[in-house]
């Protein structure tokens, strides 16, 4: 939505079984293990996990939202990328679910080094990367707009987070979800 290609993609919307019980598997749900999201390209590729969708649609439009390949702020950008799986996410989904064992932590530390982290990423600048808006500050700013519960008490991240939200057309998204559910309630009920 953010790149003006939204026509281009077909979503389809799911429903998704929740840990809290709520949700169903969704026959329409292609993902082999019912998550979203779950991408099937033009020529059957199959992509899964968000930062990989991610990715593929930057490159696919000519990278808007990210470094060039071969660009000097592309490790940087990969880096990031690939934190959000391997660290961060672990590290929120732990938090979120009040778990705290010295396996996870020893291996992905905890929350106050995923702040110390952002912080010292966005050091004195407005995003991840310098002026503008990417897609690594939209996957790694997206869990504390989820759930603002967890956004570490930091100034600087609380400001980034504000500038990642502003930046999005927040009532654009609001009309595509709320069709979105519309149409999946009326599918549930049909």
């Amino acid at each position: 939505m953010l790149i003006g290609k939204l026509d281009a993609v077909d979503v389809v919307i799911v429903d998704v079984a929740r840990g809290d019980g709520t949700g169903r598997h969704d026959p329409r749900n292609v993902h082999p293990e019912g998550k979203v999201p779950y991408l099937i390209t033009d020529d059957g590729q199959e992509v899964r996990e968000s930062a990989a969708i991610m990715m593929y649609f930057d490159e696919l439009f000519g990278q808007p939202l990210s470094p060039k390949i071969g660009t000097p702020m592309r490790g940087s950008f990969l880096s990031w990328m690939s934190y959000y799986g391997g660290v961060m996410e672990p590290v929120i989904v732990s938090a979120f679910s009040g778990i705290d064992h010295p396996a996870i932590t020893g291996n992905f530390r905890g929350m106050a080094e995923v702040c110390t982290a952002l912080e010292a990423g966005l050091k004195d600048r407005p995003f991840l990367l310098g002026e503008d808006i990417g897609i690594a500050d939209i996957l790694l700013a997206s869990p504390f707009q989820w759930a603002p519960h967890l956004m570490p008490d930091s100034p600087a991240i609380k400001a980034w987070v504000k500038r990642v939200g502003d930046a999005l057309d927040g009532s654009a998204l609001a009309t595509f979800e709320d069709k979105a559910v519309a149409e999946l309630g009326a599918l549930q009920s049909a």
